[in-house]
Parts: C-alpha cells; sequence; structure tokens
C-alpha cells in the first residue's frame, strides 16, 4: 500500500476529525492503529491522543505485531492516562515477519479493552462441539 509497492493508490489524507465523525456516524469506535509505527516524538504523540480523545476518538491499539514488545507498557500506560479503550491488533501478512498470528500477549490487566461491554457480539460456543 505505500509508494513503489503494487498496492500503492495515489491519496490524500482527511482530517483527524473527519475521520473520527465518519467512524462513529457508522456506528463505529475510534481507534488509533498501531501508534508506534509513526514518525511522531513523544510530545507530538500525546499532542494527537489528546486532540484525539476530544474530538471523540475512544481506543488504541496497544498490542500488535509491529511494535516491540518493549512498547507494550507504554501504550497501555497511555491508554489509561487518557482514558481510551486497548485493543490487540490482529494484522498478519507473512510467516516470520516477527510475530505470527495468535502469537501475540493479551492486553494487560489494567486495560480496558474495546471489545467490553459488546457481549452481543462475542460468539457463543463451547469448544467442545467444535
Amino acid at each position: 500500500l505505500t509508494q513503489g509497492n503494487p498496492g500503492f493508490v495515489e491519496h490524500e489524507w482527511t482530517s483527524l476529525e473527519n475521520a473520527i465523525g465518519w467512524i462513529r456516524a457508522s456506528g463505529g469506535m475510534a481507534v488509533v492503529a498501531h501508534p508506534g509505527r509513526y514518525a511522531f516524538n513523544a510530545h507530538q504523540l500525546l499532542l494527537l491522543l489528546d486532540a484525539f480523545r476530544k474530538l471523540g476518538g475512544e481506543g488504541i491499539e496497544v498490542i500488535t505485531g509491529s511494535h516491540h514488545s518493549t512498547e507494550y507498557g507504554k501504550f497501555a500506560d497511555l491508554a489509561r492516562a487518557f482514558g481510551l479503550k486497548a485493543s490487540r491488533g490482529a494484522d498478519f501478512h507473512a510467516p516470520g515477519e516477527g510475530v505470527d498470528i495468535g502469537r501475540l500477549p493479551q492486553l494487560p490487566h489494567y486495560c480496558k479493552p474495546v471489545w467490553q461491554g459488546w457481549p452481543e457480539l462475542v460468539p457463543h460456543f463451547s469448544l467442545s462441539t467444535v
């Protein structure tokens, strides 16, 4: 999806306010995805999260294969500090790309997961019947 690669399409970014508004208007939850991949310094990241929260953003991806394991605690602490829910990413593109699918750790116990309060979206089945 990046320039110079087969999936790239020329595009323009929208404003943070528009993006959050569109997500929420469609019934979704706005979550900052893989924050460790952005070229922000610590101050810029804090400014982003502050603006994101004030505009109605609700979550931050705490654990993802694109983060180093040493970053998980940092993003969990930021979620707590900004009152954001936490998500776990499941991006997987190829074997051996860092963390294989299904191998990421659970969220820290003090994080409120984005799926908390969505019991109707959680499949109800017994492993013994699968």
